[in-house]
């Protein structure tokens, strides 16, 4: 037979709730803070006067130096009680708001309790606490920027004022929106999310008024640049961007020439934007990821550069190229879409077919239809490649880990390494090379990553090794594996040494493909008879020297 429900957890909390009640009293906290300041003056404390609760209370809180005081104050009570029975003793005194359950002496020197209500037995609540002023702490969060204690906001209005006045009824079109954007002291590429904030987008022109309204609002409520350009391109109601909200800010001009290189060049752009500052894998941009990425900062100086390719984290058109070429060879069908036996090809098929199905698996890829269809996208693809390309950037380092970590753990077991790795060794046998025994290949790559558990790695392991990129490479890429082997011991350490210093990966491999892609179009001819559909031909199509021309215009309008 069960044993009965024991009650004593909810009749504990009923006890904390009345002595919490009893406590926060304002006659109570006047006693306990008389007797405070006492103990702290040093002078003695008559407990002949005091109640038998705070005489209890007093015992409990002071038992150390005053627990002598307190235990001849309790014996001296039992003596005079004997020696004067004949009076009853003083009734103990209860919080306000308990009264209802006050003792009355009977005939016999008894207590008696009155009987009372459910009604009046409830406790009531204790009144709020006032903050101490004091110890009041300053504030430190600042979401969309610290306010700025000397902005001249009339002065920032009168500026835009004046430049509105220059145009024919005060109204700035798209093409004005260069001089607007300046006198706003933002760089020149916010001119189409400033145009759209203020309505522009719908009416084709914006009235001062609406602007001044507009951006007289943006400077009240954000304080910095992140926050600013944040509320510029966000939906209503959203404080973070979405891959869909940077198009207005790589929106094409006008004329519409070249739009299949516009929409892949501006494709490449928001991918490798989405790669670089959205470091938690939201699909969603932060005014705090855009804060400590150099994202504004690379924006600031498309003012400045003659040479659009000299900003490489996001914005080269070379980058766009290398990136589109070979995705183009890929895509045999030209449909705008590889499958598993087309991503297998990449560099002569040195990534193992394992790793291919794991990125299929949808696991690092955004559009659903990679994992339904078996189908992968351009966007997805320019994750792919820089990551592939340059393995020692937490971003690329966060997509190998996910694709080795079968089970979504956290933690690469010896399991899943040996999985990856049957597959490296019968690759290796193929080209006539005798692969370490799992055994060997464990341990050292034990002692290059030295995990913090004992059985495991995990992703941070491989981030403070240093050595992340030679660990991947060992489990799924054959060719690149053969290359680490290979080289001198000393050339890592010196790595290893200049990081930061020189050019990344993704540079180098960038470089190195463009120059050689730019050796196999001279000469190419344009093919007139290719069908439209299909797009932006790196090979059959427009020149590279035209193509960038057509871009230059396109993408970034004149003011």
């Amino acid at each position: 037979m069960p044993s009965p429900q024991v009650l004593q957890p909810v009749v504990k909390l009923k006890v904390d709730e009345l002595y919490l009640t009893w406590l926060s009293d304002p006659s109570t906290q006047s006693v306990l803070k008389n007797y405070l300041s006492l103990i702290k003056s040093g002078q003695s404390i008559d407990l002949g006067n005091v109640d038998a609760s705070d005489s209890v209370l007093f015992s409990e809180n002071n038992n150390g130096s005053k627990g002598s005081l307190c235990h001849k104050t309790h014996a001296d009570r039992r003596t005079t009680s004997l020696g004067a029975s004949s009076s009853p003793p003083p009734s103990p005194t209860l919080p306000s708001g308990s009264s209802s359950n006050a003792r009355v002496t009977g005939p016999n020197g008894r207590a008696l309790r009155k009987s009372v209500s459910s009604k009046k037995a409830q406790v009531k609540a204790p009144p709020p606490v006032a903050p101490v002023l004091s110890e009041s702490i300053p504030k430190f969060y600042f979401p969309l920027g610290r306010p700025q204690a000397n902005l001249n906001v009339d002065g920032l209005i009168s500026k835009v004022e004046t430049i509105f006045a220059q145009f024919p009824g005060e109204r700035a079109s798209i093409e004005d929106m260069g001089q607007v954007a300046k006198a706003c002291e933002c760089p020149l590429f916010w001119k189409v999310p400033l145009f759209n904030a203020a309505g522009g987008d719908r009416t084709g022109s914006v009235s001062v008024h609406k602007f001044v309204a507009m951006w007289r609002k943006t400077l009240q409520t954000c304080h910095d640049a992140a926050a600013k350009f944040v509320h510029l391109l966000a939906r209503p109601g959203c404080n973070y961007l979405e891959q869909e909200d940077l198009i207005p800010f790589l929106q094409v001009g006008a004329s519409g020439r070249g739009e299949g290189g516009a929409w892949h060049h501006r494709t490449t752009v928001i991918q490798r934007i989405f790669y670089n500052v959205n470091r938690s894998w939201t699909g969603r941009i932060t005014c705090s990821e855009l804060r400590k990425s150099n994202l504004l900062q690379n924006v600031a100086l498309l003012d400045q550069v003659d040479n659009i390719n000299q900003l490489t984290e996001f914005f080269s058109y070379e980058h766009f190229y290398v990136i589109y070429c070979k995705f183009w060879e890929l895509d045999t069908d030209h449909d705008l879409f590889i499958d598993q036996r087309d991503l297998a090809r990449h560099n002569d098929q040195t990534i193992s077919n394992k790793m291919i199905e794991r990125i299929f698996s949808g696991t690092v890829t955004r559009d659903r239809r990679v994992h339904r269809e078996g189908r992968m996208s351009y966007a997805d693809y320019v994750w792919f490649i820089i990551s592939e390309e340059d393995k020692k950037t937490d971003t690329s380092m966060e997509y190998w880990f996910r694709c080795m970590d079968l089970d979504g753990d956290g933690v690469l077991s010896m399991y899943e390494l040996e999985f990856f790795y049957e597959e490296q060794c019968l690759k290796l046998e193929a080209l006539g090379v005798e692969p370490l025994p799992f055994e060997d290949c464990l341990c050292q790559m034990l002692d290059l990553v030295k995990p913090e558990a004992e059985g495991h790695i995990t992703l941070r392991d491989l981030k403070r090794c240093k050595m992340g990129h030679v660990f991947f490479d060992t489990f799924f890429n054959v060719e690149k594996y053969l290359y680490h082997e290979q080289r001198d011991p000393f050339s890592v350490v010196r790595e290893l040494e200049t990081e930061g210093q020189e050019m990344s990966d993704w540079e180098k491999y960038a470089a190195e493909e463009y120059d050689h892609l730019v050796a196999e179009e001279t000469g190419d001819q344009c093919n007139e008879s290719q069908p439209e559909h299909q797009g932006l031909n790196p090979h059959c199509g427009t020149p590279l020297r035209r193509l960038f021309t057509s871009l230059q215009q396109d993408l970034y309008m004149e003011v």
